[in-house]
């Protein structure tokens, strides 16, 4: 990859790309599949353009729908203390914080853990279709910059861990056991991951580009 042209050159600002690292600005080249893009300074991964990701991505996009609700409204664990017993949820979770008097940090769990999620899965669902039917790109446009905006909220990774933290302290005064919400919610993090790691903003730009070639060819 080339470094940035000299003043004798094209100044086609859509051209030149920045790394995110070290800043150093680059003359874009245009990559096909399976290919890798660098930083010729230091080394960064800019681009790396997979195979069948709209295919992969609707088909995570769905299993990871199919899951949001079990995963926040099924029983995580049962505990069972006193001779009492306690299912808790991802929704209970909200609604006890709100009872408590805590509207603040309710709202904030139920916007990072809920709205938001649900949110991004929309978009990333809003804008693989947009790539099978050109005809609503407007909206798949429109998506992916929410998408990308959103791409760093959510809090299911510190969700999990907090409830991991909590069966191992719960676990020595009360009978704990493990409820079927818990797996659909690793399941959803699994796939969320997945989907985050297989899903380039870059690459989806320029697959959007070429759909706005082939349409206006």
């Amino acid at each position: 990859m080339s470094d940035l042209p000299n003043s004798h050159q094209s100044h086609d600002l859509s051209a030149i790309i920045a790394c995110p690292e070290c800043d150093l600005l680059m003359q874009k080249v245009t990559l096909d599949y399976e290919y890798r893009m660098s930083c010729s300074g230091c080394g960064y991964e800019l681009f790396y353009y997979k195979k069948h990701v709209v295919n992969k991505g609707l088909a995570l996009v769905f299993s990871a729908l199919l899951l949001f609700i079990p995963a926040n409204f099924l029983p995580i664990m049962k505990l069972k203390m006193f001779g009492q017993q306690t299912h808790d949820t991802v929704w209970g979770a909200v609604m006890a914080l709100y009872r408590a008097d805590m509207t603040v940090i309710a709202s904030l769990v139920l916007l990072c853990s809920f709205c938001i999620p649900l949110f991004k899965l929309l978009c990333q669902l809003s804008v693989l279709i947009s790539l099978k039917w050109p005809a609503i790109k407007a909206i798949g446009i429109l998506a992916l910059r929410c998408y990308q905006h959103l791409r760093e909220w959510g809090m299911w990774e510190i969700y999990l861990l907090g409830i991991l933290v909590a069966m191992v302290k719960v676990g020595d005064v009360a009978e704990l056991s493990l409820g079927m919400g818990l797996f659909c919610f690793v399941a959803l993090l699994l796939i969320q991951i997945w989907l985050d790691s297989l899903i380039s903003p870059q690459q989806l730009w320029q697959e959007m580009e070429w759909e706005s070639d082939h349409a206006s060819d």
